[in-house]
């Protein structure tokens, strides 16, 4: 029996639950999906909430699935003036076909080192000028030039802008195929992670419902690999690789030429959204938005990625706020929507699918209140705001934090992108103000020396990894705290008339109804 309350108990169960063996990793198209969405019907439906997609639990979501063949086989070859290299899939490079092609090739194609592989007009920032890289293979940094240099000048200098499209740019200029150069500093995630999230199973939209331009091969390279890479070339990755923060950087082909193929299954199927709806008393086509996503990495032979922490805490976490919003007296004024989606770790391709088929219009969605990896390591003096300072949600949150005692601080790795890297970010872009915040490192047990301590612990060994699995000592007293919070920001809206709005100098904007 669960409590109308939002409790550690109940958070407990579900999340166990989501996160079990028979889950399977909760993978799209998979039996752990089946079982996962029937589970958060099965919620809704105990709580007497409605259907939210038109009289359905489900919305429909196409997928194209491909599955990379003998990854063992799998081998870069460079052909440097210098010296030839070889890269061996997964401990070296992973790659795969963005243009979910059944085999996919290239054969002594022109390296060429386009730095960050930004085209941003607004910061004078051009990497491919100059330069015509059809049917060669690009090399790319991660992050932004600001970052390496901590030039505040550059783009947001620590602080990482949301510029997420360098392989569509890639694919745009004509590029056979492109290669990252992994940095743990720079993208706060381990080879390993790459390696699991780059596995030889990856999701994406049909072209008829994503038509961004896509490249034929696509991938990761370790950092040393690219050192390798360029010696080769006769060229040195280091001093090349600062060049890329001067505003004055030219990209440089490189003598080295690239060959390799792959051979995958593609497929075509369907996953999906689950949406339920609590019908507003008074404004019902007016819609506040809990959202969070139910998917993980699923099993990769007897490997099982059950996703405790990322996501089935905050899955559990939803489903305590609907439960909550069920016994809501009065009823809401506003409709309240609580969102599960799928795909998100294939690039947010639930939400994005979403923003552009939406139950409710966009200009009539009051705000998106996003979950993901809460936190299981007891209560903090602070609650993290990732994207902090963007919208006026955050003053409806320092005023609920109050009442808890707590304060608002912004996110601790702002040049790690988080903010980008889930769902409500396409809600932010299509718009929609939203709030994404979790417990932060300031615990009230061992202040932020614990809190931090906590946080590498998980990254290291549990985050995307199949040791990531519920723990009954977890301490869910602080995650308790974030979803009443939440509850509290979400229940004031509800009742409200006005619509929030992005702050000034923000990087987002709204077109609301009236744009109050």
């Amino acid at each position: 029996m669960f409590s109308p309350g939002i409790i550690e108990a109940d958070v407990g169960v579900h999340a166990s639950v989501l996160s079990s063996d028979a889950f399977e990793g909760r993978a799209p198209g998979t039996h752990g999906e089946q079982l996962t969405t029937d589970y958060l019907i099965r919620q809704f439906q105990r709580m007497g909430l409605e259907p939210g997609n038109n009289g359905s639990w489900l919305q429909a979501v196409p997928y194209v699935k491909t599955v990379l063949q003998h990854p063992e086989n799998v081998k870069l070859h460079i052909h440097g003036n210098k010296s030839d290299a070889q890269f061996v899939f997964g401990d070296d490079v992973v790659l795969a076909s963005p243009a979910n092609l059944p085999h996919a090739e290239i054969k002594d194609s022109t390296v060429v080192f386009v730095g960050y592989g930004l085209v941003e007009p607004d910061q004078h920032r051009d990497d491919y000028a100059g330069v015509d890289v059809r049917g060669k293979t690009v090399v790319i940094l991660v992050n932004e030039p600001g970052w390496r240099n901590e030039d505040p000048m550059l783009f947001k200098g620590r602080k990482l802008t949301w510029f997420g499209h360098k392989l569509e740019d890639a694919a745009r200029h004509g590029a056979a195929a492109a290669l990252l150069v992994h940095d743990a500093d720079a993208t706060g995630l381990s080879w390993n992670v790459a390696r699991n999230n780059w596995g030889t199973t990856r999701f994406s939209l049909p072209p008829s419902d994503d038509a961004r331009a896509r490249l034929s091969i696509a991938g990761w390279l370790t950092t040393a690999s690219a050192q390798k890479l360029f010696a080769s070339a006769n060229a040195d990755f280091a001093v090349l690789e600062k060049t890329a923060d001067l505003p004055t950087f030219k990209p440089l082909s490189l003598n080295a030429k690239a060959s390799v193929a792959i051979d995958s299954v593609v497929s075509t199927g369907q996953s999906h959204n689950v949406i339920a709806e609590l019908v507003g008393s008074k404004r019902p086509s007016e819609t506040v938005i809990y959202s969070t996503h139910w998917d993980h990495l699923g099993r990769d032979g007897n490997r099982i990625f059950h996703g405790a922490v990322d996501n089935a805490s905050s899955v559990g976490g939803l489903l305590e706020i609907a439960e909550a919003f069920s016994h809501r007296r009065p009823r809401p004024e506003r409709t309240v929507m609580f969102m599960a989606f799928t795909m998100e770790e294939s690039g947010l391709l639930g939400s994005r699918y979403y923003i552009s088929h939406p139950v409710v219009p966009l200009n009539l969605t009051v705000a998106d209140i996003n979950t993901d990896a809460l936190t299981v390591i007891g209560p903090s003096r602070n609650i993290a705001v990732i994207g902090y300072g963007q919208s006026e949600l955050d003053d409806d949150l320092a005023e609920a934090a109050r009442r808890q005692h707590r304060v608002l601080s912004p996110d601790p790795l702002p040049d790690k992108g988080f903010f980008a890297r889930s769902g409500q970010f396409n809600f932010a872009t299509a718009g929609v103000p939203v709030l994404y915040a979790r417990s932060g490192w300031d615990l009230r047990e061992g202040g932020v020396a614990a809190g931090r301590k906590a946080y590498d612990d998980y990254i290291a060994n549990r985050y995307h990894q199949p040791s990531d699995v519920y723990e009954p000592n977890w301490d869910l007293r602080g995650l308790v705290q974030d979803l009443r919070l939440l509850y509290m920001v979400g229940s004031k809206l509800s009742m409200e008339t006005t619509f929030p709005q992005w702050k000034p100098g923000s990087d987002f904007s709204r077109s609301g109804p009236d744009n109050r």
